[in-house]
């Protein structure tokens, strides 16, 4: 049992760190170097020169070829990769976006995509004897792959492949790497050979010479000053008949023989082109676990202040308080600790199920939509957080906050665009919500109106819960206890994980009878357009039980009592403040009465009073050095 608050905080930070606890360990000494930051001062072309060199001491820790098959065909370890370059966001999150893209994207398509005729790219991809870019994204075309412009047509007579922008919004846009470092691309085009399209593929284009300038036939530019990640050369490019050789296309999934038959052992071309994507999936797993570790860095440097700032004199003792000692200030910062800890303990069960599948040692075939579906609704979980926690961060910190110095207006500004790239939010949602919808059709789709009728009437609240093992958790936390669960307690895991089940039931039972009914009256984009907000609702509910799911497993997961009970009540904040935010709903809805939703709100108050004495031991169990923060206010 722990006797003190550092080693609590030890045991939390250990529970934190997941499966892959030494690699996040071997990291914070790594890390814990002056070339690793960021220098706000720099302009676009110095910070781009500076994160190419951090690339290379980055290198040289050998964390990245761990992400790769070995040359003799030895899986690599994908977990320990992602998880180490997760950390890189402690400390420049230009230097991880340009990481990302040289060895999660660029490197992943090529190792996930490619055989054994690309594997004389991966040895120098991993030492950045070869820079590349990852160009999917079109200026016409961002969320919407299956419909990108960019062609590349087979030519038999020598055998190469015609890489063509037929449109001005086929340029590939906003590509990391393109404007100045990059030489190689994994390029997303529309495969043509005799005549027929087979849609999209990836295949390798160079597009710049040794010394840096455009090949022929390839134009590319610079996107300039964005909001954020100036050491990141954003770029776009344009193809005009450029010619690469047959072996180009990362033949994984489908090829092309010398005659120009194409083939491919995936035989519908929905399902082939889901499966190449689906293989990506480590890059959209990485940019929610980069965004979370960002929150995690603001609210360590937003926290500390706060025990250290005082504002206004105590009328009884003369003294000024602490800005932690206000309610108010509580209630802004110690709600996103809890959401910060939720979603770390998301993060390492959804890494840990990427490795699983990206290994070989689950191969349901089930378990790669699975991971897909879990893999995007996190991401839009952990990206949202960071932008509300940092943003928050920043004015509790009033002046001193948004002063360059002190890290966070630079994470704001570096992870504001985490919400677009790898996915879209609000299409992410929807992408999670239809996942639902399809599975709960599947569940009525063969019974008659009677049958419809009473399933609705009886059954139909449980069809996510039964499908999602959400009731068979229920039914274990309650067979936890010796006593019959009383169901107007709040403080029962098993009532708060049904109020958050019940609110995902609920709306996508409704959503689903929703489109059913407009549906008879319209086509189906009208009745889906209709039903949109709904819809995103019922996703935004599926992604919170997910997350409070995997936090109460973490939790279990905790040996030392005194940690697994401060993390408990840590769970039980996450719980009241996200039923606050949601508590119209409830109550409009009937799931909560009056009487409750005060309940709800006066825990909120009481859990972060009981929190405030161990708000620095959450902080440091949240696993970032104080010496890492690198804020001057804290000095």
């Amino acid at each position: 049992m722990a006797t003190s608050g550092v080693s609590i905080a030890e045991e939390l930070r250990a529970a934190l760190d997941g499966p892959w606890r030494e690699v996040r360990e071997q990291a914070r000494t790594l890390l814990d170097d002056d070339r690793l930051y960021g220098d706000p001062s720099l302009d676009i072309k110095a910070a781009r020169a500076r994160v190419l060199e951090q690339m290379r001491l980055v290198a040289s820790f050998g964390w990245v070829e761990r992400g790769f098959h070995s040359a003799s065909g030895i899986p690599g370890d994908p977990g320990a990769v992602v998880t180490a370059l997760e950390m890189l966001a402690y400390t420049d999150l230009s230097l991880w976006v340009k990481s990302g893209v040289q060895w999660g994207l660029f490197g992943g398509a090529v190792e996930n995509l490619g055989t054994e005729r690309h594997r004389e790219y991966i040895d120098d991809l991993i030492s950045l004897d070869l820079l590349g870019c990852f160009a999917m994204t079109e200026t016409g075309h961002g969320s919407d792959v299956a419909n990108l412009e960019t062609t590349a047509t087979y030519d038999p007579a020598t055998q190469e492949f015609v890489v063509h922008s037929p449109t001005p919004s086929a340029r590939k846009d906003y590509i990391g790497g393109a404007a100045e470092h990059a030489r190689m691309a994994a390029v997303f085009a529309q495969l043509i050979t005799g005549g027929e399209s087979q849609g999209v593929h990836c295949f390798l284009v160079p597009i710049r010479d040794e010394g840096g300038s455009d090949l022929p036939g390839v134009t590319t530019s610079d996107c300039g000053l964005k909001g954020g990640l100036p050491g990141v050369d954003n770029g776009r490019i344009m193809f005009d008949q450029v010619r690469i050789p047959r072996e180009n296309l990362l033949n994984r999934y489908a090829d092309v023989a010398p005659d120009g038959t194409y083939s491919s052992e995936i035989a519908n071309p929905s399902r082939r082109f889901f499966t190449t994507l689906g293989t990506l999936v480590r890059g959209r797993v990485s940019v929610g676990g980069a965004a979370a570790a960002a929150a995690r860095v603001a609210l360590s440097i937003a926290v500390r202040y706060a025990e250290q700032r005082r504002q206004f004199a105590d009328p009884d003792t003369g003294e000024e308080t602490l800005l932690l000692d206000y309610r108010s200030h509580q209630r802004r910062l110690l709600p996103l600790v809890a959401r910060s800890y939720a979603l770390a303990f998301a993060q390492n069960d959804l890494v840990r199920r990427m490795h699983l599948v990206q290994t070989g040692q689950d191969l349901d075939p089930l378990a790669q939509r699975a991971l897909e579906n879990r893999a995007a609704g996190l991401k839009v979980a952990q990206t949202r957080h960071a932008t509300a926690a940092i943003q928050e961060c920043r004015e509790a910190c009033g002046g001193a906050g948004y002063l360059t110095e002190n890290r966070l207006v630079t994470l704001k500004a570096d992870t504001d665009v985490f919400t677009t790239f790898e996915g879209d939010n609000v299409v992410l949602t929807q992408l999670v919500a239809k996942d639902l919808l399809t599975a709960y059709a599947e569940e009525v789709r063969d019974l008659d109106a009677m049958g419809w009728v009473r399933f609705a009437a009886t059954t139909a609240r449980d069809v996510v819960r039964e499908r999602s093992g959400v009731r068979q958790m229920i039914q274990r936390l309650r067979d936890r206890g010796d006593e019959t669960v009383d169901e107007g307690d709040l403080s029962r895991r098993s009532v708060q994980l049904q109020l958050f089940a019940d609110r995902e039931d609920y709306l996508t039972r409704t959503a689903a009878h929703r489109l059913r009914a407009r549906a008879k009256e319209t086509g189906p984009f009208e009745a889906f357009n209709n039903a949109q907000d709904h819809i995103l609702a019922a996703g935004t509910a599926h992604i919170e039980r997910m997350v409070l799911e995997a936090f109460i497993d973490g939790i279990a997961e905790i040996e030392d009592e005194d940690a697994r009970a401060l993390a408990n009540t840590v769970c039980d904040l996450y719980v009241y403040w996200t039923l606050e935010q949601n508590q119209a709903w409830y109550i409009m809805h009937r799931f909560m009465s009056v009487e409750r939703a005060k309940a709800v709100r006066r825990g909120v108050n009481e859990l972060v009073d009981r929190l405030r004495p161990q708000a620095l031991t959450l902080i440091e169990g949240l696993g970032v050095p104080e010496n890492m923060l690198r804020a001057a206010m804290l000095d």
